[in-house]
């Protein structure tokens, strides 16, 4: 079997032990016969599986215990929806900083419940940095601050916690979740797709401090409701239980791995790699800021965009997949998450000299 490196910023490369563990447990898990898909998620044996999960995520991010933790469908973009209906608790106005196109998705969400102060905004240019603590215009009466600590399409990352005076934070740790350590109490809610850094794509994480849950805008439905999750330990309804699995396995590999502070080490020395090469070679550049380079997401610039077409072919030949921009800015990027092994951005790099030389 042939495992090429795949770059997608989602979904997007899981760990091959999980992969393999995944596929010897398809068909009969632990020798009971059955898949976990099969599995009742009131049945013992998720029940444990579940709870192991939620245990194991805790454990690497030191999660306090004063915070829900939640699996819930329909992925980051519904929690957009979810945030002012859970955390306006009666106030009419909430902080949103705009740093690209998930940003965006989730004022225009917000804009339906509540009125939006963005409190700071990069699209002047053209979302290739992360504006200063000193550049936030925040409302000491919002009920919220919501920020994105990593912009998965433009690469953009903040290089600190925003201080928001007491104020709750809430941030989309999407597509860098588990690529560094962060103090969690910094945040009142922490949410992520799973497509990214923890598993397949319709799972959503929520971390919320529990004196937030209840109190929702009148008419929310109930799946809606944080508390309504968190008091039905994600089960409410049938959760998407095999996504919860996999996700388990994330977190198990990646304590054999030593860790988020080990597996963050892995990331900053493939990113420092990856961005060092772009930097030295004329044929390539990095638009964003210095200061805001993103960990997980490396876009990046032909000298000659004539060439993108090319650069794409060769590099899917050479076993190098989905380098392509995302389609609202164009160019190249490389997400580099965990389970993209050093060894995979050494090749790209590898590919990247080569092709510049030949077309240089």
């Amino acid at each position: 079997m042939t495992r090429l490196y795949n770059f997608c910023a989602g979904p997007a490369a899981l760990p091959v032990p999980v992969l393999a563990q995944a596929q010897a447990d398809l068909l009969n898990w632990q020798n009971k016969g059955l898949s976990v898909m099969e599995m009742s998620h009131r049945s013992p044996e998720f029940v444990g599986i579940a709870k192991k999960a939620e245990q194991d995520l805790r454990d690497l991010m030191v999660i306090p215990d004063n915070y829900s933790v939640l699996f819930m469908q329909g992925g980051a973009s519904s929690q957009f929806t979810m945030i002012p209906m859970n955390l306006l608790r009666g106030k009419k106005t909430a902080d949103y900083i705009n740093t690209g196109q998930w940003s965006k998705k989730a004022i225009a969400e917000a804009k339906r419940f509540c009125t939006v102060n963005v409190a700071a905004s990069t699209e002047g240019n053209h979302f290739t940095s992360a504006p200063s603590q000193e550049e936030l215009n925040l409302n000491p009466e919002a009920a919220y601050v919501h920020y994105t600590p990593n912009e998965t399409i433009g690469g953009v990352q903040f290089d600190y916690i925003p201080e928001t005076n007491g104020v709750p934070l809430v941030a989309d740790y999407s597509s860098a979740i588990l690529s560094e350590e962060i103090d969690v109490s910094r945040f009142a809610m922490i949410y992520a797709g799973a497509q990214k850094n923890i598993g397949p794509a319709g799972l959503c994480i929520v971390i919320i401090r529990d004196d937030l849950l209840g109190d929702v805008v009148e008419g929310t439905p109930t799946m809606f409701d944080y508390k309504v999750m968190a008091d039905n330990d994600s089960m409410y309804n049938t959760p998407p239980s095999y996504g919860w699995y996999l996700a388990g396995l994330v977190f198990a590999w990646l304590k054999e791995q030593g860790g988020v502070k080990a597996i963050a080490e892995v990331n900053q020395r493939k990113a420092k790699k990856l961005y060092s090469f772009i930097d030295t070679n004329p044929f390539y550049a990095n638009p964003v800021a210095i200061n805001n380079r993103s960990s997980m997401n490396v876009p990046f610039t032909l000298v000659n965009s004539d060439l993108d077409k090319a650069f794409l072919a060769a590099s899917e030949k050479a076993g190098l997949l989905n380098l392509a921009g995302h389609r609202s800015v164009g160019g190249m990027r490389a997400s580099i998450y965990n389970a993209v092994e050093e060894k995979a951005v050494d090749a790209l790099i590898a590919f990247m000299d080569e092709f510049a030389k030949e077309n240089g």
